[in-house]
């Protein structure tokens, strides 16, 4: 299998070099899928052009953690009354 996988890998650069860069696309995405534990045939067979890849910045600098959506029905909480916060009331209000 890594015979395989350095073949591929081969004519992925070799591609790059003819500045074919669909292909070599194509030879690197066979790569990662039998890396990830498809065997041969089903990395060849395996259509991999609706693969879209995280675009960089798009969350961030150096964060790959999904964006966290709230619920459709929640409504964010009141803010406090800056007035009012920290203040305590005078000892002869208090009971």
């Amino acid at each position: 299998m890594a015979q395989n996988i350095e073949e591929l890998q081969a004519r992925m650069e070799a591609a790059a070099r003819a500045m074919d860069f669909e292909e070599a696309g194509r030879l690197r995405d066979r790569i990662n899928l039998i890396r990830g534990g498809a065997s041969m045939t089903d990395a060849a067979t395996a259509e991999t052009a609706g693969i879209r890849r995280q675009q960089p910045g798009s969350m961030g600098l150096g964060s790959s953690r999904q964006q966290v959506a709230p619920p459709p029905d929640w409504t964010p909480p009141p803010k406090p009354d800056l007035m009012t916060t920290g203040r305590r009331r005078p000892k002869t209000e208090r009971r």
